[in-house]
C-alpha cells in the first residue's frame, strides 16, 4: 500500500505530516509553482527517419541542477539522437508541476528531483511514472554568515534556512542536525537550532536583512548567498559516500514507456553524450548551461555566482539508487514520513541497453527497479 503519514501526538501537526514524501505539495502550491513557458525551438532540427512517434515532450527546470537538459537542448545532444522525432521541451518551476504534466500526458519525459519523483510515484501508487537514468549529483551546501558562525558547531542555537517544510534539503539538514545530537520539531522548526522554511528567490535578500544566520540550500542559491558575503561551511556530498548522492533524475510516464521505448533510449542517449560533452569541455558546457538559462528565463546568473556553483556538481548517468533509499530513509527517521514502498519506481533497462551497447557496465537500482 501506498506510504501514509506517522501519527503525532499533537493533532495540529496532522495535516504537515499528512505528505507523502519530502516535498510537500501544499507548501509548492502556496509558492505558485508552474509551467513557464514553454515549448523551445530545438538548436538541431530535427532531420532522419523517425522514431516511434513524430514528437516526444521533455520538461526541465531552469538551473543549474538540471545541466544535463540546458546542455543537451541547447548543443542538441538530444535532438541528434531523436533523429526524425522533434524534441519538444517545456521549463517548470518547480517539481509537482513536472509531475502533474507527466500524469497529464502533457511531458512524456521530464528531469525532475529526487522528492517530487517519489512523492509523484507513492501518491499514484507506483502507476504513474518510472526513474530511468540519472543526471546530476551533489550542488548543496550549508553556507552562513562568517560574523555569526564560525564552526559547525557554531550552528547551534543559529537560525538556518532550509527551501521549503519536508522538501529535500530540509531533511537533509534535519538529518544532519539529529546526527550532532540537536533536537528540532520537524514541523516548526524549532529546538536546539531553529529551522526557517524560506522560499529560494526571496533567501538571498532574507540573509541580507540579517532575518537568518545560514541556509542549506542548492545551488545557485548557495552560491548567491556566498556573493551576499556568506561562507560555506559544509559540502553535502561529504556527508555521502565517494561524495555522491542524486539531485536530479530523469523520469518518464509509465504509459509512454511502454509504447515508445525506442524514443527513450533515444533520450537517454541523448544525456549520457551531453554528460560526456560537459566532463571533458567544463568551461564551454558551463557558458551553455548558463546561455540556455538567458534563454528560458531572460536572464543569465552573474560570472561570480556561476563560477561558484558549477565545481560543486557532477554530471553523471548513474541514478545512484542506494542514496535515494537512503534519502527516504531520512524522511522517515525525521518523523516527516511513514516508510514508503518503493519497488519498481527504478526501470533501469533501457539505460542498461544504451550502456551496453556503448561497451558500459550496467547500473544498479538497489532493489528498487522493475521485476
Amino acid at each position: 500500500m501506498p506510504a501514509t503519514s506517522r501519527p503525532r501526538p499533537a493533532p495540529r501537526r496532522g495535516p504537515v505530516l499528512a505528505a507523502v514524501l519530502p516535498l510537500l505539495l501544499v507548501a509548492l502550491v502556496s509558492c505558485g509553482y508552474g509551467s513557464q513557458a514553454v515549448e523551445d525551438r530545438a538548436k538541431v532540427v530535427a532531420q532522419g527517419p523517425k522514431l516511434s512517434v513524430d514528437a516526444v515532450r521533455v520538461g526541465y527546470f531552469a538551473n543549474l541542477t538540471h545541466g544535463t537538459a540546458l546542455v543537451g537542448d541547447r548543443e542538441g545532444f538530444l535532438q541528434k539522437e531523436l533523429r526524425g522525432t522533434q524534441l519538444r521541451t517545456a521549463t517548470f518551476n518547480a517539481g509537482p508541476s513536472a509531475v502533474e504534466a507527466l500524469n497529464a500526458g502533457s511531458v512524456d519525459i521530464a528531469f525532475l528531483g529526487p522528492s517530487p519523483a517519489l512523492n509523484g510515484y507513492t501518491r499514484a501508487g507506483g502507476k504513474n511514472l518510472r526513474i530511468v537514468g540519472g543526471a546530476a549529483s551533489g550542488g548543496v551546501r550549508l553556507v552562513v554568515n562568517p560574523d555569526r558562525v564560525r564552526s559547525l558547531a557554531d550552528v547551534r542555537g543559529k537560525r538556518i534556512a532550509t527551501p521549503q517544510l519536508g522538501n529535500t534539503q530540509d531533511v537533509a539538514f534535519l538529518h544532519w542536525a539529529a546526527e550532532q545530537g540537536w533536537k528540532v520539531d520537524p514541523e516548526s522548526g524549532k529546538g536546539d537550532v531553529s529551522v526557517l522554511r524560506v522560499d529560494n528567490k526571496i533567501l538571498p535578500d532574507a540573509y541580507r536583512s540579517g532575518s537568518v544566520d545560514g541556509a542549506w540550500v542548492p545551488e545557485p542559491t548557495a552560491s548567491k548567498l556566498i556573493a551576499e558575503g556568506a561562507v560555506p561551511l559544509l559540502d553535502e556530498a561529504s556527508l555521502w559516500p565517494g561524495g555522491r548522492f542524486v539531485i536530479t533524475n530523469i523520469v518518464v510516464s509509465q504509459p509512454f514507456l511502454e509504447r515508445h521505448p525506442d524514443v527513450v533510449e533515444a533520450v537517454l542517449r541523448g544525456s549520457l553524450r551531453a554528460n560526456a560533452w560537459i566532463n571533458t569541455h567544463p568551461r564551454e558546457a558551463k557558458a551553455a548551461a548558463n546561455a540556455q538559462m538567458k534563454v528560458l528565463t531572460g536572464k543569465a546568473l552573474p560570472v561570480r555566482v556561476l563560477d561558484s556553483a558549477w565545481p560543486t556538481l557532477r554530471f553523471l548517468d548513474d541514478p545512484l539508487a542506494g542514496t535515494l533509499r537512503e534519502q527516504a530513509g531520512h524522511a522517515v527517521a525525521a518523523g516527516l514520513l511513514e516508510k514508503p514502498r518503493l519497488a519498481g519506481i527504478y526501470d533501469l533497462r533501457p539505460l542498461n541497453r544504451v550502456l551496453a551497447a556503448e561497451g558500459r557496465a550496467p547500473v544498479p537500482d538497489a532493489g528498487l527497479g522493475v521485476r
